[in-house]
């Protein structure tokens, strides 16, 4: 058994996708991408709230249509994980990662509070270069799934 081997025992198995779709940069697709998640989630009787990962998926999806840049036509890809016990959801755009920051918008702001909630929401979240070029904006919830 190799050194990788062992790290890999110790940390669980690697993830394991529960469903991915592509969307069009257009509002409508925030609807589509919360009813879609409810359908692949919903068998597996999850022990997170699905509500927050649901308001969580709209304001990221949101966020992905508003801040996305691209010369050539573009999607939104949202995959969702299984890694260990934990919920995994993955958000991408051909943004730019530096882009992506937490804002404190004012009580009298209407827009702002989507990676705030996020943050309250989920048990971690990160921001970074997507491997599809772009960015990707994640969260996870531990102990989502029934152990």
């Amino acid at each position: 058994m190799t050194d990788a081997d062992d790290r890999r025992e110790e940390s669980g198995p690697g993830p394991v996708s529960i469903g991915r779709m592509t969307l069009y940069p257009e509002p409508e697709s925030v609807a589509r991408a919360r009813r879609w998640f409810r359908k692949f989630l919903d068998p597996y009787d999850l022990s997170c709230s699905l509500d927050d990962c649901v308001l969580m998926i709209s304001e990221l999806v949101t966020n992905a249509i508003l801040y996305g840049e691209a010369e050539d036509e573009w999607r939104v890809r949202v995959e969702w994980w299984r890694v260990n016990e934990a919920l995994r959801v993955d958000v991408h755009n051909p943004g730019f990662p530096a882009h992506v920051r937490m804002r404190q918008p004012t009580a009298d702001e209407a827009h702002g509070r989507g990676l705030c909630l996020v943050n309250e929401l989920s048990d971690s979240w990160s921001a970074g270069p997507s491997p599809f070029g772009g960015t990707v904006v994640s969260f996870l919830v531990d102990g989502a799934w029934k152990g």
